[in-house]
């Protein structure tokens, strides 16, 4: 497996300052970009292309605190972490929440698509104003949820510098990678929604 930390010459670490990530990958592909190569031999070309599509690939790994995370732990554990299939019980309540309000937003959606009356168009406007509010508060609730996660990061990262016991950080890490997975999916799945309703 490729070290994305090492292939961008990064300490391996939990976390990673977003931008000086984003000018070191820019200063490392910059020459790589396939617009500099459209003259050089086409060996020349292929070669300059899958280092560029590489270096992207780490880049776009490691910007992403829940791909770090991952791909830390698959590299310190030799095994990539398995999906979670139970859900952590502190997070139940939300899951829940999630789920029924994105049940009753597709309802909703549904009902909307077979109305084919300007009038009743109008009508639902208003009320796919409403279901935008509410997966729009639900979305702030999971994003500071994330965020309180990500502080947890930054600490476990201190941890590590300071060399602490992998053996104690990495199931704390991979604790945070999993809480991570869930809030990304749900966002994922509100922002979705949002989108239809604004159709």
């Amino acid at each position: 497996m490729t070290d994305y930390f090492a292939l961008l010459n990064e300490p391996r670490r939990p976390w990673l300052d977003a931008e000086a990530l984003k000018q070191k990958f820019h200063a490392v592909s910059g020459p790589l970009h396939p617009d500099r190569h459209h003259a050089s031999p086409p060996a020349d070309q292929e070669a300059a292309n899958a280092r560029f599509a590489e270096l992207n690939s780490a880049y776009n790994c490691l910007r992403e605190p829940k791909e770090r995370l991952r791909h830390l732990l698959t590299l310190e554990t030799g095994a990539r972490p398995k999906d979670l299939h139970e859900m952590p019980a502190d997070l139940s309540e939300m899951f829940m929440r999630v789920g029924a309000l994105n049940r009753q937003v597709e309802s909703f959606l549904s009902e909307r698509a077979k109305a084919n009356s300007p009038l009743l168009r109008v009508g639902f406007f208003e009320r796919a104003q409403e279901w935008s509010d509410k997966l729009a508060a639900l979305q702030r609730e999971i994003s500071a949820r994330s965020s309180t996660v990500l502080e947890q990061v930054r600490e476990l990262d201190g941890r590590w510098l300071r060399g602490g016991p992998r053996a104690q950080l990495l199931p704390q890490l991979e604790s945070c990678w999993r809480l991570l997975s869930f809030f990304s999916r749900w966002n994922g799945q509100v922002q979705d929604l949002i989108v239809q309703l604004n159709f």
